[in-house]
């Protein structure tokens, strides 16, 4: 951008123009998400966000002054949505993605112009509604803007190694919290004890790539859930097997007759660092699923984790099975808003997911391309 020769306070906004964004812009999106972010990106790793998903194609638009670049970006990206496992019911349905304004630019209302444009775009390509897990800063701007506020969403932890790297992470959640370690460390190690009593006559091989297989596996457990995403196998390599981040490890779950019986996903630790990430399980029967969440946190333990993370919505069937692995609540602030803007409030997606702690929803199915 050209912040030189740009004088922010010299541009109105009815100045700014509004670009719909393809391929040849993610070098600019890149530039101006680097600019609002301590998490950097590159071009590449935003074409593979944006252009590559087997669902399509992210709707994205910048906000430019007058003869520069970007100022202000969004972008939304399309997942395929079924209630209940009903074919008849599949939809497009979009997930906010990078919400960003550079710093210079900020508290002028831009971001307002940039999601009428994306609603009306993503309304114009058919998706029944779009839904977000808003950062802190945006939460009360889309609310201000009528999207609807429909759950509440929070990390949960589990202490894989107790010490020093352990009271830290778990510092976070208070002082109390730290302090309690040794106690909460217990009522790990006893979840993670059930976990391999349910888990018993399954095992466990990592995957290269997810196999065709999985998508029955998906179709079985969608029938429990009025909004779930299908885990297809070209969505799944997509999204953690061809992700530019190269952090995720993939675990199959067999039966004893070698059958896939289910996966976890993991994020393993970044370099000098002790937190890894639950990030997504996919098990139809609870032995199997037991096994899968087992295999999570002994991959991040062995991959140096002190503490593993999953994010669950509120009084979600995800959180009641974090609970009963043993994982640890979060302070109670310590929480994001799940919101969603309905276009179609008749299709069976819409409405049959008013609230989202009836959702099939893991940190797999967020926008972010890794967490932390």
């Amino acid at each position: 951008m050209s912040e030189t020769t740009i004088d922010p306070s010299q541009v109105p906004n009815e100045a700014l123009q509004l670009h719909g964004c393809g391929p040849e812009d993610r070098a600019e999106q890149a530039r101006l998400f680097n600019a609002c972010f301590k998490k950097g990106t590159i071009p590449e790793e935003l074409r593979w966000r944006y252009d590559d998903c087997p669902h399509g194609s992210a709707v994205s638009f910048v906000s430019r002054p007058p003869g520069g670049e970007g100022i202000s970006g969004y972008a939304c990206n399309p997942r395929r949505v079924l209630a209940f496992g009903d074919e008849s019911t599949a939809t497009l349905v979009g997930q906010t993605g990078d919400v960003m304004t550079h710093p210079d630019w900020r508290k002028r209302g831009i971001f307002s112009s940039l999601d009428r444009a994306s609603m009306v775009e993503a309304g114009r390509r058919g998706w029944a509604a779009v839904f977000g897990l808003p950062n802190r800063r945006s939460a009360h701007i889309f609310l201000e803007l009528g999207w609807d506020q429909i759950g509440l969403i929070r990390p949960w932890s589990f202490v894989l190694r107790s010490g020093p790297e352990a009271r830290a992470l778990r510092f976070t959640d208070g002082r109390l919290a730290s302090l309690l370690l040794p106690a909460t460390g217990l009522r790990c190690r006893r979840g993670e004890a059930r976990l391999r009593r349910a888990a018993a006559g399954y095992s466990v091989a990592p995957l290269s790539r997810f196999p065709e297989e999985v998508c029955a596996l998906s179709k079985r457990v969608e029938r429990e859930f009025p909004f779930m995403v299908r885990r297809d196998a070209a969505y799944l390599n997509w999204r953690f097997i061809d992700n530019p981040a190269e952090l995720h490890a993939v675990l199959g779950i067999h039966a004893a007759n070698g059958d896939l019986a289910g996966y976890v996903v993991v994020q393993r630790p970044r370099a000098g660092e002790h937190l890894g990430y639950l990030v997504d399980v996919l098990a139809p029967d609870p032995g199997a699923r037991a096994a899968a969440i087992l295999a999570g946190l002994e991959d991040l333990r062995a991959a140096g984790a002190a503490m593993a993370q999953a994010t669950a919505v509120d009084d979600s069937w995800w959180m009641e099975r974090l609970v009963e692995a043993g994982f640890l609540p979060p302070k109670a602030e310590n929480h994001l808003i799940v919101i969603r803007y309905a276009h179609d409030r008749d299709h069976p997606v819409v409405a049959g997911a008013e609230r989202a702690s009836s959702w099939y929803l893991t940190d797999g199915d967020r926008d972010d391309t890794t967490m932390g």
